[in-house]
C-alpha cells in the first residue's frame, strides 16, 4: 500500500513539475538581445530596462530630447478607482554611454495611461476615460499641473481604449478609440456639442478649441506618413489606411455605409514566428476548433503564425535608414513576439494603399523575431537621432482573463514580469545621416525653427512646426512663406503651408499655389484646404481630372463642400471615369450634391453612364436610390423609378433602383411603408420576374 501511495505521490510531483515547465522565465535584457534574429541592416541595443523602466507602453521625445515613458503595470486588470499604479517616467542617460542609467517619476498614481504626447512644455496623456495635459511648472521634472481635456471615452477593456496620441501635420493631434462608445466632452474647449463616440476615433485642435470624431477604428497603433497619410493597427488586422475622413462620411445621415478606412493587407494574416504557441492558446484553439467542426460552422482559428497581437503599427520617417526603408511600417505582435514590416506603395488607380511584405528579403521570415516568449513589442517611436525605438512590454502572458478558459488559467500568473519591461533603439550599420545633433528646440529662435522645417528627419520638422504654432509668433510670416514658395524638398513645402495654416496667414493665392504643385501631397492637402475659399472652385473641379488618383480624389471630396451650378455637372463626369472604384462612388454620394436628384438627371442627359450595364454602375444606383429611400422623398423616388419604367430598359437597373429604395425605406425611422406596397417592394429583394419588377415600379410611382 505504501508503494502505491508513493507511485501516486511521485506522478504528482512530476506532473506539478511538468505543470511548471508550460511556461519559460524570463531573461536578462543581454540574454533577450541574443535570443533576436533581425534583418540584416540593422543592429538592436538596449535603451532602458529594468529597474528604470517596468511594464512600458509608449515612448515619446518632447523638443529637448527628453524620453518619457507610460508605464502600465496593472495589466490586464483594471484598478480600483484611486488605485491606478500607472507612471510616466523621465529617463536620462547621465553618463552618454547612450544606455538609460536614471529614471524620474514625472507623474504616478495613474489609472491606465497608455499613451503620452509633448504639448506647450508638457505631455498630453490618454489614460481612459480622460485625456489630460500634465505640466511641471517649477522645475523638479514632477508633473504639478493637471488638467483634463476630455472625458467621456469608453473605459472598460484596457486593449480598447483612447490612446496613440500622433501629431498629424496639418496641425490636429489624433487619436485611436477602437470605436468604442463614449460621450465626450470637454470644460476647456466650452461651446462645443458633447460627440458619441461609436465606431469612431478622434482628433482635436487645441488651437482652435476644435474636437470631432475621425474616421478608424484604430486600436492599439496609429501613425501618418510623411505626406500625412494615416495608418491604424488592430489585433488582427496589422494594417489599414483611413481613406475618407469622418466629416464627408457624415455630411448627411443617409449613406448606406460611413466607413472610411480599408484593410490594405488583402487580408493576409501570415506572420513568421519562432516561438510556439503558449500551452494555453494552443489548447483554447484546438477545443474551439473541435466545437466549429462539431457545429458545421466554417470558421478556421490559428494557434501560430498568424496576427492576433498586432500592435503599435508606426511609419518608420527618420533620416538615418537606408532609403528602401524610409515610409515603410513596423508592426509589432505581441503574441507572435516579432516586429513585422510592410511597405506601403500608393496605387495607381485609387486613393489609397497596398501593405505587403517585402517579397525579396522577408518573405519567409520577420523584420525581427525572437525566440523568447517573455518579448511583447507594443509600440515604437522615431527618435531625434532617427533610431526606431522598440517598446517591449515583457510579460510572460499577454492575454485579457476572461478570454481563457478557467481551467487553462489554474497555472498562469498574469502579473508575471510587472517588474520587468525593456526599450531598444533599432540603427543601421550603414546610416545614412551620422549626425548627433541634440535637440534643444525650447531654446531656440523661431526663424531657427523655420529652418527645420527642412530637416530630412519628420520628428524635426514635426517639432518646430509644432512650436512655431505654440509661439504664434508672426514675424516669421515671410520666411515661412518664402520656404514654401522656393524649397526644392516637397516636404519642407507641405510643413511650411501648415505652419502659415497654424499662424493663420493663408490666403487664396497661397493655397491656390498648393492646389497647382508639382508633388501629390501639396496638391492633396492644398485642395482640403482650398475648402475655405470659393473662389478656388475652378481648381478644385479642374483637379478633379488631376493625373493622380489620390488628388482627383480628394478633388471630388473637396468639391462636394460646394452647391454651385458646376458641381453636379462635374461629378457626373468623375462618375462616368471612376464608377467602378467604391472610394469615388462614396465621395460623390456623401455630398448633398452628389445625392441629389440632380446627379441622376446629369448622367442621363449625358446619355453614357446607363448605356451599358457594368457592375461598377449598378453598385453606384444601388447607393443611391438607398440614399433617396433612406430620406424618405417620396418624389425622388418615384422620379427615380420613371427613369427605369420603360419596358425595354435592362431589367438590372430596374433591380438596382427597387433594392436600394426598399434597404433605404428599411433603414429610415420614417418612410413610406403602406403594407401592401411594403409588400411589392420586398419582392425586389428576393428573386424576382421581370413582371414582378414591372409592377413593383408602377406600383412606387403611383403612391
Amino acid at each position: 500500500m505504501k508503494k502505491v501511495n508513493v507511485l501516486i505521490l511521485a506522478l504528482l510531483v512530476t506532473a506539478l513539475a511538468c505543470s511548471k515547465k508550460r511556461y519559460a522565465d524570463p531573461l536578462t535584457p543581454e540574454e533577450a538581445l541574443k535570443s533576436f534574429s533581425l534583418n540584416e541592416d540593422f543592429n538592436i541595443e538596449v535603451f532602458a530596462a529594468e529597474p528604470f523602466i517596468v511594464d512600458p507602453v509608449d515612448l515619446t521625445f518632447d523638443e529637448d530630447g527628453n524620453a518619457f515613458a507610460v508605464e502600465m503595470p496593472d495589466y490586464p486588470y483594471k484598478p480600483e478607482p484611486g488605485k491606478g499604479r500607472g507612471r510616466i517616467k523621465m529617463l536620462l542617460d547621465t553618463d552618454g554611454d547612450g544606455r538609460v542609467d536614471k529614471a524620474t517619476v514625472f507623474a504616478d498614481s495613474i489609472a491606465e495611461a497608455t499613451s503620452i504626447l509633448p504639448w506647450k512644455g508638457g505631455l498630453l496623456v490618454a489614460a481612459a476615460p480622460n485625456i489630460w495635459f500634465m505640466k511641471d511648472t517649477n522645475g523638479d521634472f514632477k508633473a504639478d499641473l493637471k488638467e483634463v481635456l476630455f472625458t467621456g471615452f469608453f473605459e472598460t477593456n484596457s486593449e480598447a481604449q483612447i490612446t496613440c496620441l500622433r501629431y498629424g501635420i496639418d496641425n490636429w493631434i489624433y487619436a485611436s478609440n477602437n470605436g468604442q462608445n463614449g460621450k465626450v466632452s470637454s470644460v476647456k474647449f466650452p461651446g462645443n456639442d458633447s460627440l458619441a463616440m461609436r465606431g469612431a476615433d478622434f482628433r482635436f485642435r487645441p488651437d482652435t478649441k476644435e474636437f470631432e470624431q475621425e474616421s478608424g477604428a484604430g486600436q492599439f497603433g496609429q501613425s501618418f506618413n510623411e505626406w500625412g497619410h494615416r495608418f491604424m493597427t488592430q489585433n488582427t488586422i496589422r494594417l489599414q489606411n483611413m481613406v475618407i475622413p469622418w466629416r464627408y462620411t457624415h455630411r448627411h445621415p443617409n449613406l448606406p455605409s460611413t466607413k472610411g478606412s480599408i484593410d490594405i493587407t488583402n487580408g493576409d494574416l501570415t506572420m513568421f514566428q519562432e516561438t510556439p504557441p503558449p500551452y494555453w492558446r494552443a489548447e483554447r484553439t484546438a477545443r474551439r476548433v473541435k466545437e466549429y467542426a462539431e457545429q458545421n460552422i466554417d470558421r478556421k482559428e490559428y494557434a501560430e503564425d498568424h496576427f492576433t497581437g498586432a500592435s503599435g503599427g508606426t511609419v518608420y520617417t527618420g533620416h538615418t535608414f537606408p532609403a528602401k526603408y524610409v515610409g515603410n511600417i513596423f508592426i509589432g505582435d505581441v503574441a507572435g513576439n516579432l516586429v513585422h514590416r510592410d511597405l506601403l506603395t500608393p496605387l495607381k488607380d485609387s486613393p489609397t494603399y497596398f501593405g505587403g511584405k517585402d517579397s525579396l528579403n522577408e518573405n519567409t521570415k520577420e523584420f525581427l523575431s525572437s525566440t523568447d516568449p517573455w518579448f511583447r513589442p507594443d509600440n515604437f517611436t522615431v527618435g531625434p537621432d532617427g533610431a526606431l525605438y522598440l517598446v517591449d512590454l515583457y510579460r510572460q502572458h499577454i492575454e485579457t482573463p476572461v478570454s481563457i478558459p478557467e481551467d487553462l488559467k489554474t497555472d498562469m500568473d498574469f502579473a508575471a514580469g510587472e517588474d520587468k519591461g525593456r526599450i531598444y533603439r533599432i540603427v543601421p550599420k550603414n546610416p545614412v545621416s551620422t549626425d548627433k545633433s541634440v535637440p534643444k528646440l525650447s531654446k531656440a529662435s523661431s526663424e531657427e525653427l523655420v529652418k527645420l522645417l527642412a530637416h530630412p528627419g519628420q520628428w524635426w520638422r514635426l517639432q518646430a512646426q509644432r512650436l512655431l504654432l505654440d509661439r504664434q509668433d508672426k514675424s516669421v510670416v515671410a520666411s515661412v512663406t518664402k520656404l514654401f514658395s522656393e524649397s526644392t524638398d516637397a516636404r519642407a513645402r507641405l510643413h511650411a503651408l501648415f505652419v502659415l495654416e497654424g499662424l493663420q496667414a493663408l490666403n487664396a493665392d497661397v493655397v491656390k499655389k498648393a492646389v497647382k504643385d508639382t508633388h501629390v501631397a501639396l496638391r492633396e492637402h492644398g485642395l482640403i484646404l482650398s475648402e475655405k475659399y470659393p473662389v478656388l472652385i475652378p481648381e478644385i473641379i479642374a483637379a478633379t481630372s488631376d493625373s493622380s488618383a489620390r488628388v482627383a480624389f480628394q478633388a471630388t471630396l473637396s468639391l462636394g463642400q460646394f452647391s454651385t451650378k458646376e458641381v453636379v455637372p462635374t461629378f457626373a463626369k468623375i462618375l462616368e471615369k471612376h464608377f467602378n472604384d467604391p472610394w469615388f462612388r462614396m465621395a460623390v454620394l456623401s455630398s448633398k450634391a452628389g445625392s441629389s436628384s440632380e446627379i441622376i438627371k446629369s448622367l442621363s442627359a449625358n446619355g453614357v453612364f446607363f448605356q451599358e450595364v457594368q457592375p461598377g454602375k449598378i453598385d453606384f444606383l444601388k447607393d443611391y436610390a438607398y440614399i433617396t429611400g433612406a430620406a424618405n422623398g417620396k418624389e425622388s423616388a418615384q422620379n427615380l423609378l420613371k427613369l427605369f419604367a420603360a419596358p425595354k430598359t435592362d431589367e438590372k437597373w430596374k433591380l438596382a433602383a427597387l433594392k436600394g429604395l426598399t434597404k433605404g425605406m428599411q433603414s429610415s425611422k420614417d418612410s413610406l411603408k403602406p403594407d401592401a406596397n411594403q409588400k411589392k417592394l420586398l419582392l425586389a429583394m428576393m428573386p424576382a420576374s421581370g413582371k414582378e419588377v414591372q409592377e413593383a415600379i408602377q406600383e412606387m410611382i403611383n403612391l
